[in-house]
């Protein structure tokens, strides 16, 4: 009766499963896997969110597939406050990057096609893939006290199925920004091999440690989509507003812009209340994100401080890596740590490291919080070095 397409492997692993009973049986633990703000204990404005939408504009159903023009004009000029601008009639407003990664799809590739990904990366990729009928590919990210793109293998990994290359700016979970060199080498090939550059920039503005401000991908020489929106740029997950801005050659762009409007036409799914109120949101912006940004930065100083921990390097998003003592499979050290020490990381494996040996925490949690959960770490890591 249903398609195979979304016949995933739902049963519980065993993290899952010790969750669920600790939670039956009422124990706390300390959550460093948690990514949303809204449960992270930041001040938001309440007033000053919801007072935009009663905006009376928002009784009036008009619609447009690329999305109201003042919603556009307001990502314009955040884009322009950031250094850099992005027309207003390349943009296409939706509802959440994950929309925008099938609208993206759609518009790129026949079912069975290739979109090469970055490795280590965000899983949910996987699951977009899925569903919309198209395969993934990862090219490399190494690790050598930075991490950076191998450009070679990503040369390699490109084929006559491939039709999209997606970067991850910075990327999730390795919070690596990619460097000039990396940027040219990525749009030479995507150029080359007539592939258009996919590039998530959604922890964009969170630089953590960095000599100089990030740089955008995109460039007037190849197609380039890049994704952001309010859920990170803003700390605003649950108000569900993201945006495609569309860059390159300017035939290649009408086209895009021409068959996009299409497919966002068929959806017309980001109601005119949040676009209306995201004007207001996005004028906001240091205010929202600022207290985002001193948390990360706090936490990383904290865990760079915990000397028993082997802290890989990060440059922004908020995410952090730590590498852990081989004794064991890296499902076996997180659930340990969730039954003795009563801390929850995520391992590597989740985010498709190519070896073992790694977790994944958040750097969103309170500094309580954090501070007591990394202890509980260090004291996890001491154990398995003492086997």
């Amino acid at each position: 009766m249903f398609a195979s397409r979304t016949n995933w492997n739902t049963d519980p692993n065993a993290i899952s499963l010790e969750l669920a009973e600790m939670r039956s049986r009422g124990r706390d633990f300390l959550d460093l896997t948690e990514t949303n703000p809204t449960r992270c204990g930041f001040e938001i404005p309440g007033q000053e969110i919801l007072q935009p939408l009663t905006d009376d504009r928002a009784l009036t159903y008009a619609p447009l597939p690329r999305g109201l023009k003042e919603s556009r004009e307001a990502i314009s000029a955040y884009y322009g406050r950031s250094g850099h601008p992005v027309d207003a009639d390349r943009l296409f407003v939706v509802a959440g990057t994950s929309e925008a990664y099938g609208f993206l799809f759609k518009l790129l590739l026949e079912p069975g096609e290739t979109v090469l990904v970055p490795s280590p990366s965000y899983p949910l990729l996987s699951f977009l893939a899925d569903i919309h009928d198209v395969k993934l590919k990862p090219y490399p990210l190494h690790y050598d006290g930075r991490w950076w793109l191998d450009l070679a293998a990503l040369r390699d990994s490109i084929d006559s199925s491939c039709r999209a290359i997606v970067s991850i700016h910075p990327n999730n979970p390795t919070g690596s920004y990619l460097d000039t060199e990396e940027m040219q080498g990525l749009r030479d090939l995507a150029g080359a091999s007539d592939l258009a550059l996919i590039v998530d920039e959604v922890f964009y503005d969170y630089a953590i440690v960095r000599n100089d401000p990030p740089r955008s991908v995109s460039s007037d020489d190849v197609l380039t989509f890049t994704l952001n929106g309010i859920s990170k740029t803003l700390g605003l997950p649950q108000m569900k507003l993201s945006w495609i801005a569309i860059n390159g050659p300017p035939v290649s762009v009408d086209e895009a812009c021409e068959r996009l409007e299409i497919i966002a036409d068929t959806y017309l799914s980001v109601s005119t209340p949040i676009q209306l109120a995201a004007c207001r949101w996005l004028s906001m912006e240091s205010t929202l994100r600022n207290e985002i940004l001193n948390r990360v930065g706090d936490n990383w100083e904290k865990l760079q401080e915990q000397t028993e921990l082997d802290v890989l390097n990060v440059e922004g998003g908020w995410s952090a890596i730590v590498r852990i003592p081989r004794t064991c499979p890296e499902e076996t050290f997180v659930l340990e740590l969730l039954k003795e020490e009563g801390v929850l990381v995520d391992p590597g494996a989740f985010y498709g490291f190519a070896s073992e040996g790694y977790v994944v925490l958040s750097l969103l949690p309170l500094s309580k919080v954090f501070q007591q959960g990394i202890q509980g770490l260090a004291a996890r890591v001491e154990k398995s070095n003492a086997q």
